[in-house]
């Protein structure tokens, strides 16, 4: 950083003087400190925050009055910019600079800020950016925070406010605004002294603007005697001022629009009405009566916001006045016509204002509960507007808790609707039938959602602080569910309840639903926090406790479906078997059994037969996978002929899978996880079966509607039909659009019958005319009538027909959606299996079908959802779970035979897909059996000796592992070697470049088996793409670590031999490109030869490198003039930098390159001037400058002379052991070579020095920027380079001693240096640049000749 100058004081100077000496100081500061000031003005938050803050910094750190002064005048500039989003930026950095240094004064600021931005002295062209700069002046002002307590600079920024808000049609209100923010913060002394400036006594003028309005409610707030001896006595809610405080909430309610928030005239008006006892007058009046008589959208979130504002100030009087008016019944109606989006943002807004009420009153529960029962009773026909899920009772007590618990049960016994804030939207009172108003239909809505209330009130609550209430809420719902009341008895509370109306069977089934839900949430909350639960059992088993003890007390309680004999044993024995479960509690498995049991036991209630016949089958499972050897039971059962028992679970489980039931699914995966230790293979393929795509496609009968299915569609059906009640959408348009697509549907179903058939009917009531018929008989009415009732009964007909069809359609599309749902909850077991035991032999069962599934998914193009859900699911086991684990099963020794010809047909599989995305998970399944068959892979060090090993000996010596003896090298050698060939050869192909190199980087002994295909098509006849890809191949594989090992150092050597061999044969026999396939080989070769050279550089290799030099020097020159030319492809570049990386490691230096500059023209002669229009914006050539140049040297010399240099002089460098060619690159260790360099053991004689010389292991190459001065020195004096041989010593002396003179004699020199000067005026403000360009353009004047 530059340093800092003290400054000096100097005397008034003329104003032309001044912007010199502003220029000059410019010059002064550093780069940082002007870096400031275009960061604050960014866009970016955070970056004008750090940007602040270190000007800040730097200012306190760097005491300095010429760097305050001008960062207050760049400020101060800053305010009035043309970019209005910059305005703020500075506002804000001045208003923090002001607050850091106390020192400075306000008033000198403000008089600068009227100085530079005088309001007497702006045009109509620069009155919009000095009315902002003086606001922002101000603003600047009062939020350093000084301004309330300086009186001189707060009267002026009062008057400068007060004259701003005259200029109404730029500022709007903002003068007004801030100038009720300032005056908020004063000091009431001084608020009295600066009121009668500010507000007139006019009514009508405050009356007009809601921020005089603002400003009179806070002086009557602050200082309402001098306000009233100023104004007088004043009644603000007179009948005269309602229609004027109407309009004024009209306009504050539309100037908040975007910032989603309460204006403060409202919330001041509701405040002032509360005092004066007027809160009635101004919530009938103002508000229920004058706002929304005709509401708008911003009126009535207004008064929403006001509403839940006023929550904490109103008495219970007034709680009752306002939670039963018009406008909270106008605010149901908006929860049930509004759009979706703007009911998400209405309801937090509420539900903030509804948690900061409770959370103000949780000493007084009753206040809450009647905050609560208020915004439940708010009711569309009976549905509360309320979502069930509203989360407020976080801040309810527990008094409060019960007590609204309590009340949601008795209203859903003894439903009280003459409490219900009820009200019909205009479509419903419209559109519905009378019929449906009745008091059974408003009950049936009200109880289904308390029911579903109270279940979402548990999923809020904590296990330990509420259980009581928890308890009560699911004893609630278990007996009302399946149980009803006989005789009444002390012993079960729940009997005596009673019903006002009567459960029908829609609620009941409502409250089934509900019940299973509550086993979801419980079931969740236990495993949470399973310490929690009364002695540790989960919640399940003591609402199974309680059941128990319902149905023994017969003679007071019933069950809803009575259950039979044989069904109450089956209820018994399950009971007996949890006990001997909770014996063995501490086993795991005894636990998943039991959750299992008990969920089935449940269900019990619900469907009776199917739960009976489930539970004996579970019970006998778990008894026989209890005992102690599970192996003579299995060998028992294929004696008697019986079934396993781990295949009937299976079948149990797929059966329960069959419920839509998250719990029971969670409880099948759990059980599932348990017992696939023991599963059989016929178990296994009862779970594949449901997942074949063949088999779902020829039966389309294995998964049918269930009655749950049914009965849930036919519940759903009735939810949705009473939520038709509550969309504003269905109107009379979308029954003429669903007109409209029953016509196209009908019209798209007519069929020829059916058109022969209309031909008869017609035919035979003479409606069609002959063509020979000149006059056409007319039909009688008879006639007619007997056509009419023919052609009614024909369309009958077909309408019934096309329903028919529409309907079993229906019924397919349903039936596939279910099957689709089935099948991606049967993937869970297969998930289980492949993450818990990954070990297990049948995992490799799972390869062929679950590729047979993504193949089929891939190639059917499913669309919809559940069949991307099902194949996304199964790509993800297969490539996550299956194929990148980490164990895998090691019992493969009698099936390494097998293993090996699956190998083969997935590697064949693979080469065979029309889908590139299909072939890769056969590949990837064929790489997964290699390393099965492999071995362990915690000897991972060791795997390599041992492929190599099984690839050298006939047979292994030692003893190894099973797997590391199953893999068959020689075989799978042949395998892979064929699909590479195929890669390679075929015009299209499946296999990909990625695949192998998977594929070699797992196994590099296969790959060493696989290196001379690759080597033999590098420089064989192939197409040139298969040529990229072979060169792309090898590139990636030499440079691994675990190839190198597999190689001896002969071995290698000759391999990079023959490889260079290979690319530098290629690389000759290569012509112009004029593909892009080509120019990718042409790429792709240069890549492959700069990893050969780095290796043989790397390793100290001996390798001659004449052949490649040679080859590479021919190809410069072509290079270079498609390079200059500019007819060169995309990607040329790349290819010229490929090509001198090759050449720098050959010990070749590449050549800088001039810049083009505009001076370089060739004359008339050599380029003729083209005779077209001239493009506009560019100069002619005849009025570009020439360069000048020294007499003797032109660009065409010298550009032959350094090719003849580089093709004549440059040699490779010794390639030997010792000594090796340099890359050009920094070496930690420099090695100092003292032996000439050497060819194959040949000394290179020394050639002139040419003009890029070459570099050799004993001279250090040359950084670029001494290069770039030795080719001025080379251009200007026509000198020429030091020899790279000479001593260091002389060369930098005569480096340094023929800079010096060029910086004397030539010109250019001094360019740098005022480049370097004038980019630091470029970045600095718009208003110091023209003295900077006048300057400029003065210097090129000097300079021209």
């Amino acid at each position: 950083m530059a340093e800092m100058k003290s400054p000096t004081k100097a005397e008034p100077a003329t104003p032309a003087e001044a912007a010199q000496g502003d220029r000059h100081s410019l010059l002064e500061h550093s780069r940082e400190f002007l870096d400031f000031f275009w960061d604050i003005a960014k866009p970016d938050q955070e970056t004008r925050l750090r940007a602040t803050e270190k000007l800040l910094e730097y200012l306190r750190t760097r005491p300095s009055d010429s760097e305050m002064k001008y960062a207050l005048k760049r400020l101060i500039t800053g305010l009035g910019v043309g970019r209005e989003a910059a305005r703020p930026c500075y506002s804000l950095a001045l208003a923090q600079l002001l607050q850091s240094f106390e020192d400075i004064p306000l008033c000198d600021i403000l008089d600068q800020i009227q100085e530079k931005y005088n309001l007497q002295a702006m045009n109509k062209a620069l009155m919009r950016p000095i009315l902002f700069a003086n606001l922002f002046g101000v603003l600047a002002l009062f939020q350093s925070g000084r301004l309330v307590k300086d009186k001189e600079a707060l009267m002026k920024s009062v008057q400068l406010l007060k004259t701003l808000s005259q200029h109404h049609n730029h500022l709007q209100v903002q003068p007004v605004k801030a100038l009720v923010d300032i005056l908020s913060e004063v000091p009431e002394s001084m608020f009295q002294e600066i009121l009668p400036k500010v507000l007139k006594g006019n009514m009508k003028v405050i009356l007009r603007s809601p921020k005089y309005l603002e400003l009179f409610l806070l002086a009557k707030q602050r200082v309402p005697t001098k306000l009233e001896s100023l104004m007088g006595s004043v009644d603000l809610f007179s009948e005269d001022n309602i229609p004027s405080l109407v309009n004024i909430l009209k306009v504050a309610a539309k100037s908040v629009k975007k910032e989603h928030k309460l204006p403060n005239v409202a919330l001041d008006l509701l405040r002032l009405a509360l005092k004066e006892n007027r809160f009635e007058l101004f919530w009938k009046k103002v508000l229920e009566e004058g706002l929304l008589k005709n509401p708008s959208y911003t009126s009535s979130y207004m008064c929403f916001r006001l509403l839940g504002a006023s929550l904490p100030l109103l008495s219970e009087e007034q709680l009752q006045l306002v939670m039963r008016g018009d406008l909270i019944r106008h605010f149901g109606e908006n929860m049930v016509t509004s759009k979706p989006q703007n009911l998400f943002k209405i309801i937090p807004e509420i539900s903030v204002y509804v948690d900061t009420f409770l959370e103000g009153c949780q000493d007084d529960p009753k206040r809450q509960l009647t905050m609560m029962v208020a915004f439940t009773t708010i009711t569309n026909q009976g549905l509360p507007v309320m979502p069930t899920f509203w989360r407020v009772t976080r801040y309810l007590n527990a008094e409060a808790l019960q007590s609204y618990v309590a009340w949601l049960r008795d209203m859903f016994l003894q439903p009280d609707l003459d409490s219900l804030v009820d009200f019909s939207t205009t479509n419903q009172k419209k559109t519905q039938d009378t019929s449906l108003n009745v008091p059974e239909r408003t009950v049936f809505r009200l109880r289904k959602w308390i029911i579903h209330r109270l279940v979402s009130l548990v999923d809020h609550l904590h296990l330990e602080k509420d259980e009581a209430v928890i308890e009560q809420i699911a004893r609630f719902c278990l007996f009302h569910a399946f149980f009803k009341t006989k005789k009444a008895t002390p012993q079960i509370p729940e009997t005596k309840q009673h019903f006002s109306f009567p459960l029908d069977d829609r609620n009941r089934g409502v409250f089934v639903s509900a019940f299973f839900s509550l086993l979801q949430t419980l079931s969740v909350k236990f495993r949470q926090t399973p310490d929690l639960a009364e002695n540790g059992k989960p919640w399940t088993y003591r609402l199974v406790q309680l059941a128990d003890m319902l149905l023994n007390h017969n003679r007071n309680v019933t069950s809803v479906t009575s259950l039979t004999t044989q069904q109450r044993q089956a209820w018994d024995q399950m009971m007996s078997t949890l006990k001997e479960l909770e014996a063995r509690s501490s086993e795991t498995r005894a636990i998943a059994f039991q959750h299992l049991l008990l969920l089935v036991g449940l269900h019990i209630f619900k469907s009776p037969a199917e739960s009976c016949d489930v539970l004996g089958d579970i019970q006998t499972c778990i008894k026989k996978s209890m005992e102690q050897n599970p192996r003579r039971s299995r060998s028992r059962a294929k004696a008697s002929q019986e079934p396993v028992w781990v295949e009937v679970m299976v079948e149990i489980l797929l059966s329960l899978l069959a419920q839509p039931s998250n719990l029971m699914r969670q409880v099948v995966r759990s059980v599932f996880g348990h017992i696939c230790p023991h599963l059989t293979p016929r178990g296994l393929q009862l779970i594949l079966a449901v997942l074949s795509p063949v088999t779902n496609e020829d039966e389309d009968d294995n998964v049918v509607v269930t009655d749950t299915d049914e009965k849930q569609l036919q519940h759903g059906e009735d939810e949705d039909s009473d939520n038709e009640d509550n969309k504003n959408s269905e109107s009379d348009v979308d029954s003429e659009d669903g007109e409209e697509s029953e016509e196209e549907d009908r019209d798209k179903d007519v069929d020829p019958g059916f058109r022969q058939q209309l031909m008869e009917v017609l035919k035979a009531g003479n409606a069609l005319g002959g063509v020979d018929n000149e006059e056409e008989e007319e039909l009688g009415d008879e006639a007619m009538m007997a056509l009419d009732q023919n052609l009614a009964s024909l369309f009958k007909e077909q309408k019934m027909r096309i329903q028919a069809r529409n309907e079993e359609k229906n019924k397919l599309q349903k039936e596939k959606k279910l099957r689709r749902d089935f099948q991606i909850r049967v993937l869970d077991l297969i998930e289980v299996l492949v993450t818990k035991h990954p070990e297990h032999p049948l995992i490799l069962e799972l390869l062929e079908p679950m590729l047979n599934m993504i193949q089929h998914s891939i190639r059917s193009k499913g669309s919809t959802k559940q069949e991307q859900d099902l194949l996304h699911k199964t790509a993800r086991i297969f490539m996550h779970h299956l194929c990148r684990a980490r164990r895998y099963c090691h019992e493969v020794g009698p099936r390494a035979e097998a293993l090996h010809a699956q190998v083969e047909r997935f590697v064949q599989q693979a080469g065979s897909q029309a889908d590139a995305s299909v072939a890769l998970y056969y590949f990837n399944a064929s790489l997964y059996l290699l390393r099965v068959l492999k071995g362990n892979t915690n000897k991972r060090h060791q795997d390599s000796q041992k492929l190599h090993g099984a690839d050298t000996g006939p047979e292994p010596k030692d003893s190894e592992d099973q797997t590391a003896n199953c893999l068959d090298l020689d075989f799978v050698t042949r395998v892979y070697s064929a699909s590479l060939e195929s890669l390679l050869t075929k015009r299209n192909s499946s296999l990909t470049v990625p695949m192998f190199l998977s594929l070699f980087s797992r196994y590099p002994v296969i790959c060493k088996n696989l290196l001379p295909i690759l080597v033999q098509h590098v420089a064989g006849p192939s197409r040139p793409r298969h040529q990229a890809q072979t060169c792309l191949m090898l590139q990636k594989t030499l440079s691994a670590r675990d190839l190198r090992v597999c190689f001896e150092d002969p071995e290698w050597e000759q391999l990079i031999t023959q490889l260079l061999g290979k690319a530098t044969q290629t690389l000759q026999t290569l012509g112009e490109a004029q593909s892009k396939g080509e120019h990718q080989r042409e790429l792709s070769i240069l890549e492959l030869l700069n990893t050969l050279l780095r290796t043989v550089n790397h390793e100290k290799l001996s390798v001659d490198l004449t052949a490649p030099l040679g080859v590479l020097q021919s190809k410069q020159q072509k290079l270079q003039q498609s390079l200059q030319q500019g007819n060169h492809s995309s990607g040329s570049n790349r290819l010229y930098d490929l090509y001198w990386q090759a050449m720098r490691m050959l010990g070749v230096q590449r050549p800088k390159s001039e810049k083009k500059n505009a001076k370089d023209i060739p004359s008339d002669t050599q380029s003729p001037v083209s005779t077209k229009r001239k493009k506009k914006g560019f100069l002619p050539e005849t009025k570009k400058r020439k360069k000048r140049k020294s007499e003797g040297t032109t660009p065409e010399k010298n550009a032959a002379s350094q090719q003849d240099a580089v093709t004549e002089g440059a040699m490779p460098a010794a390639t030997g052991k010792d000594q090796h060619p340099s890359t050009g690159k920094k070496k930690r260790k420099r090695v100092k070579a003292s032996t000439p360099s050497q060819v194959n053991g040949i000394t290179v004689a020394k050639s002139p020095a040419p003009s890029n010389p070459t570099l050799s292991p004993s001279t250090p190459a040359k950084t670029p920027k001494l290069q770039k001065k030795k080719e001025k020195l080379s251009q200007v004096n026509g000198a020429t380079p030091v020899s790279p041989i000479e001593p260091e010593s002389k060369k930098h002396h005569q480096e340094a001693l023929s800079t010096k003179e060029v910086i004397r004699k030539s010109p250019q020199s001094a360019l740098p240096k005022k480049r370097a000067r004038l980019s630091l005026v470029s970045r600095s403000p718009s208003l110091l640049q023209s003295g900077v360009k006048r300057r400029r353009v003065a210097s090129r004047r000097v300079q021209t000749p």
